[in-house]
């Protein structure tokens, strides 16, 4: 088991990407094989233990061998993307890190082993329309050069909010600029292909009453609240079927 001492339900969580430069990266090396992971962003964070900075960061560390591996293995499910029909993606961070000696930027922020061991190897940077949109339009590029002929995709806005932030910044004012940046790039991007559509789940949170929508931590979204987006989706994206009715009835 190359995820040990994790349940399926968190594994499940182990391909989440959140910014746009770290899904442009998985989807690059997954499927152009002109692409090559950068082994050299693999981090030595002591005691045989290594750190890739392009996963889940609730990932346990692992050797180097079994880290390599983990990866492969997450490159394999996300070139199944090739498969689909309908391709999701949720923007969720503008703040993002770059590693300046493998030149590549990562999926979150570096673990305090990483930073503590090398401590002038990583920036951050707070991302612009411009950066955001251009990655969303290689990922279009990506996906119509080696998805399903007719490969649909729907762009969505996390609704939740930052617990923290390096921007020096009120976390406040740096969440509004990070969503209202994204949601920008999002309907820009939607406007641009006619394959590519927004979908409002960040409105339909944010414009609900927050005593319902909210867990105690305001910041993750209630399972029922979840359930009835998804069931809007369903509605508004799919043909009546029996599965679709029963998921609308549930």
């Amino acid at each position: 088991d190359s995820f040990p001492a994790v349940n399926n339900e968190m594994k499940l969580g182990f391909t989440n990407k959140y910014n746009t430069f770290s899904i442009y990266n998985e989807l690059r090396w997954a499927l152009d094989p002109a692409a090559e992971f950068p082994r050299e962003s693999l981090i030595d964070v002591g005691n045989g233990l290594f750190y890739d900075p392009h996963t889940n960061p609730a990932l346990q560390l692992a050797g180097l061998e079994e880290t390599i591996h983990r990866h492969d293995i997450l490159e394999s499910v996300t070139r199944r993307i090739v498969e689909c029909r309908v391709v999701i993606i949720t923007l969720g961070l503008a703040e993002v890190w770059r590693d300046k000696i493998a030149d590549i930027f990562l999926n979150h922020t570096p673990v305090p082993d990483a930073l503590r061991n090398h401590p002038d190897r990583y920036e951050l940077h707070i991302t612009n329309f411009a950066q955001n949109l251009s990655n969303l339009e290689r990922i279009h590029t990506l996906l119509s050069r080696f998805g399903h002929a007719d490969v649909q995709i729907v762009v969505t806005v996390s609704p939740v909010p930052l617990m923290a932030t390096f921007s020096g910044e009120d976390v406040v004012i740096a969440n509004t600029y990070s969503k209202s940046m994204l949601r920008t790039v999002a309907q820009e991007w939607a406007a641009a292909h006619k394959n590519v559509h927004y979908f409002p789940s960040y409105e339909i949170v944010q414009n609900s009453d927050r005593a319902v929508t909210w867990e105690e931590d305001l910041r993750h979204v209630k399972g029922e609240v979840a359930n009835h987006v998804m069931k809007l989706f369903l509605r508004h994206y799919l043909e009546e079927s029996s599965v679709v009715t029963s998921k609308l009835t549930a």
